[in-house]
């Protein structure tokens, strides 16, 4: 009886140990992508960021040059209905207003991308201010699980991208981010919209080009792929081809200042980060892990399961059948009957 029991036992272990060890792949790489991009495109992700800039120029500022104040203000909000698969599609809002309170620009993105690796996919109407654009490299979000390598740096503002390189690992707000650093030199881009109202076609009759340099600073969560923080040194200029020039001069600043995340946003992403963290590991991670490490030992169970109960058969098998059998009545003969009975044959005899 005990030996089909074992045997049930051992394959029932088995095939739960084979059912945790595949799963744990299958967590990873299907439905860690899917839970991200499901909730990537939801009303979850929905975030607004805010930047200032005191003592700036901008085209357009009553207080003039070198004494002007920006605010520029970021938002994300998730199209459900586009994002299909592991492709979310992002309609983000730039807003840039000045000390006044003046709109000066207002660029619309639409910006579509991986869930996991926050490559671009040049799909479903991308575009800058109503201009066509193949995205390239991260952007707003960057992938989860953060590489310390250079990455390619999406700039709305010009419609290009520039490499951006890791930096280090530090401590921001109790949280470890890596820092990335970008460097970009003088560079002829494109007018998305240019601020103070000037109209980018005319400026285009008028023979001028737009140029810009910056030096970019953000710190990633690793993780999350969350930027918890981002700075940024950035000229803009309108010039002729040759602005230098002294027949042809041609110089117009459109903005030079320093721009930093607020304290109050960067809150915001920080808590959000830690929040996602814990979650996303033990999603990516810790239960694959986990069930790899149940499968191992249900494996070890069945093993040793299958051994006792071979090892109990042929205990079994290798002991004799030692039942006495039955009496003439049916009764179970005892040894000492046994030993009665033949002794009454030999005493009969001696009678007679």
């Amino acid at each position: 009886m005990w030996r089909p029991m074992r045997r049930r036992a051992a394959l029932i272990l088995l095939a739960s140990a084979a059912f945790c060890v595949a799963l744990a792949p299958l967590l990873r790489e299907y439905v860690f992508p899917r839970v991200v991009a499901k909730t990537l495109a939801s009303d979850e992700a929905y975030r607004v960021t805010t930047f200032t800039a005191d003592n700036v120029t901008l085209v357009g500022d009553p207080r003039g040059p070198g004494r002007g104040k920006a605010t520029i203000v970021r938002t994300i909000r998730p199209d459900a209905k586009a994002s299909d698969g592991g492709t979310v599609v992002w309609d983000v809002g730039l807003v840039v207003t000045n000390s006044a309170g003046t709109v000066v620009t207002r660029i619309p993105e639409r910006y579509a991308f991986d869930a996991v690796t926050g490559n671009p996919d040049d799909c479903c109407a991308e575009s800058v201010d109503g201009k066509p654009v193949a995205h390239v490299g991260v952007g707003d979000k960057w992938p989860y699980f953060v590489r310390k390598r250079a990455y390619h740096h999406f700039d709305p503002y010009t419609g290009t991208a520039a490499p951006i390189d890791y930096r280090g690992t530090e401590k921001f707000h109790g949280l470890t981010v890596y820092r990335f650093t970008q460097d970009v030199p003088w560079t002829l881009g494109s007018a998305p919209r240019l601020p103070g109202g000037i109209d980018a076609a005319q400026i285009e009759q008028a023979g001028m080009e737009r140029w810009f340099t910056l030096t970019r600073t953000i710190l990633v969560e690793p993780v999350t792929g969350t930027p918890v923080y981002e700075e940024e040194r950035r000229t803009e200029e309108l010039r002729t081809p040759h602005p230098e020039d002294p027949a042809n001069p041609g110089r117009f600043v459109l903005f030079d200042g320093q721009v930093a995340m607020t304290a109050a946003s960067s809150d915001d992403l920080v808590a959000d980060a830690k929040g996602q963290k814990a979650w996303l590991l033990f999603l990516h991670d810790r239960l694959p892990l986990g069930l790899v490490a149940a499968g191992l030992l249900l494996l070890a169970a069945a093993l040793l399961t299958e051994y006792r109960g071979r090892r109990a058969a042929r205990a079994e098998e290798a002991t004799p059948d030692a039942s006495p059998g039955e009496g003439a009545d049916g009764r179970p003969v005892e040894a000492d009957d046994t030993l009665v009975l033949s002794a009454v044959p030999a005493a009969r005899a001696d009678d007679g």
